[in-house]
């Protein structure tokens, strides 16, 4: 996973970008939890750390650009 201060330098595009790459690897994960395929866990609880965290620099820089 990609640190905050690298994800602060991306472009927009780029974040949701990558945004749509952890949301269609969260939506694998769920299948292979599903059907006891999972191999690491703890991969899905570091993908949903991620999109949380593109989500929050997203509305961080939505909140700056209206001020």
């Amino acid at each position: 996973m990609a640190d905050v201060k690298d994800m602060r330098t991306k472009s927009d595009d780029q974040l949701s970008e990558e945004l749509g790459n952890l949301k269609r690897e969260a939506f694998n994960l769920r299948f292979q939890a599903a059907t006891n395929q999972l191999e690491k866990p703890s991969r899905v609880r570091e993908v949903r750390r991620g999109i949380a965290r593109i989500k929050t620099l997203q509305s961080e820089r939505t909140r700056s650009t209206a001020k």
